[in-house]
């Protein structure tokens, strides 16, 4: 038997592989599919199971097309309902995998189907968990993400979550593996750990969620609390991996359309395609297509595309660092987003050459950014996530959290410049340009962010641990 985390750190998704005696199951797989077919041809085994723990609000799952290449079974917990054909096992049953055998335990509460699957070595000890979203490593599953589709309030989940962890989980022995679904920066639960292989045992003796002495009403509390409103496109993606989709093979080939400057300036006139560039921001605050929309393939790319897009159907024209279109479509399908439609061949460089419009950002280091603030006195938009901007800000800071930033337009003034910054420098040009976008171009951006502008000695608030926020 040999078990294989595949990490992804833009979603902060762990897939999994586990292969024995010539048969194998995928845990949670990603859209594109091929790299689990050739571990499989590698290891001359053959995927037998696909095993689903929920449906994945946060990303598309490749579920339905691997088992479309291989001819795998989905396998379902308890109570999910698909359009495709899929195995809905009971709790408690149990399928064999070469020299081991897989349970499965069905934990409602993150959803009413999720489940956790756990493993039955070659000795019948049992081995490890694959949770999914249901325990994750120093935090569990948010209970509020299907509370629409269900009918129930995000406490009855909640209390649902904590009668499974107590009967399913924390009733295994302290030295089974946990494999979870999610690490940190997951939108998917509040206090994840950046480890993402932990014990039951650990669990038991960090995660506030599995305290022996917690009464229900005390985990409701604490599991509710804190919560903010998940991005738009999650209900998006439940419903792709319950419906099926498109082959990705498909929604690349269609992306992968080379667009001359004079193509894709007709393309964006003749269809409501959104510009989306996703070079470097320093590159971007240099210049850019006008009304383009940054959003940086080297930092937070698919948690940000979907947080801000919104809709999955959104039609897009890309600019893109050469040689890295089908990446970006691929990270793009990742969460639902299958309607490029072009790309700008030879990046921004041929829009330059090509002597089109171009437009820029006004961008300024954070000294500066202290003597001018010294003067001027405009106003500092701080566009961190409110836990950031609680723990430490500038004095005369304003907190408009990025993930919210369309319900947010009308507070930024429309004559008066303003200045706005993030931690570090990506999150701030994002916003810019999603304000120059609307109509609002008087803005200035600090180029480093809080960093940077904390370097400087600028007068700030006195630091608060997040962790002791409420």
């Amino acid at each position: 038997m040999r078990i294989e985390q595949i990490y992804t750190g833009c979603l902060a998704q762990g897939a999994y592989y586990i292969v024995s005696n010539g048969e194998v199951a995928i845990i949670d797989p990603l859209r594109e599919v091929e790299a689990y077919i050739q571990k499989a041809n590698a290891d001359n085994a053959k995927i037998k199971y696909i095993f689903e723990t929920h449906f994945h609000a946060d990303f598309v799952s490749g579920h339905v097309t691997l088992s479309e290449k291989t001819g795998a079974e989905i396998v379902y917990g308890p109570t999910a309902n698909t359009d495709f054909k899929a195995t809905i096992a009971t709790d408690g049953q149990v399928f064999q995998l070469g020299n081991v055998q897989i349970k499965v335990l069905h934990t409602p509460g993150h959803t009413m189907e999720s489940s956790t699957f756990l493993l039955i070595d070659e000795n019948g000890k049992d081995h490890c968990i694959f949770s999914g979203d249901t325990l994750f490593l120093g935090d569990v599953g948010r209970p509020d993400l299907a509370q629409k589709a269900a009918e129930i309030t995000q406490e009855q989940l909640a209390e649902t979550l904590y009668d499974s962890l107590r009967t399913k989980i924390m009733t295994l022995a302290d030295d089974v593996i946990v494999y979870p679904g999610h690490g940190a920066g997951s939108a998917c639960g509040k206090n994840m750990s950046k480890e993402t292989v932990g014990t039951i045992g650990e669990q038991k003796q960090i995660n506030y969620a599995l305290r022996a002495d917690m009464t229900k009403a005390e985990f409701v509390e604490e599991v509710t609390d804190g919560l903010v409103a998940p991005p738009a496109y999650f209900p998006l993606n439940v419903m792709m991996n319950k419906n099926g989709y498109e082959s990705i093979d498909d929604v690349i080939k269609r992306g992968t359309l080379a667009l001359s400057p004079t193509e894709f300036e007709v393309a964006a006139n003749e269809t409501d395609a959104m510009i989306l560039d996703v070079r470097n921001e320093k590159d971007f605050v240099k210049g850019h297509i006008p009304n383009s929309i940054f959003i940086g393939i080297d930092g937070g790319f698919a948690p940000w595309v979907g947080a801000l897009i919104k809709d999955v159907k959104q039609e897009i024209l890309l600019v893109a660092p050469e040689g890295r279109e089908e990446e970006v479509i691929t990270r793009l399908a990742r969460v639902g987003f299958d309607h490029t439609i072009g790309f700008l061949k030879g990046s921004f460089d041929a829009w330059k050459n090509a002597g089109k419009e171009i437009a820029t950002i006004e961008s300024i280091s954070a000294e500066e950014f202290k003597v001018n603030v010294a003067v001027d006195q405009h106003p500092i938009f701080d566009v961190r996530k409110s836990n950031e901007f609680n723990a430490e800000h500038l004095n005369d800071g304003k907190n408009t959290p990025l993930d919210f930033l369309n319900d947010h337009l009308a507070e930024f003034p429309k004559d008066e410049t303003f200045y706005v910054h993030c931690a570090g420098g990506y999150r701030s040009v994002i916003a810019a340009s999603i304000l120059k976008s609307r109509g609002i171009h008087n803005l200035i951006d600090v180029a480093g962010g809080f960093g940077a502008i904390k370097k400087t000695g600028m007068q700030t608030t006195n630091f608060v641990c997040p962790s002791t926020l409420k």
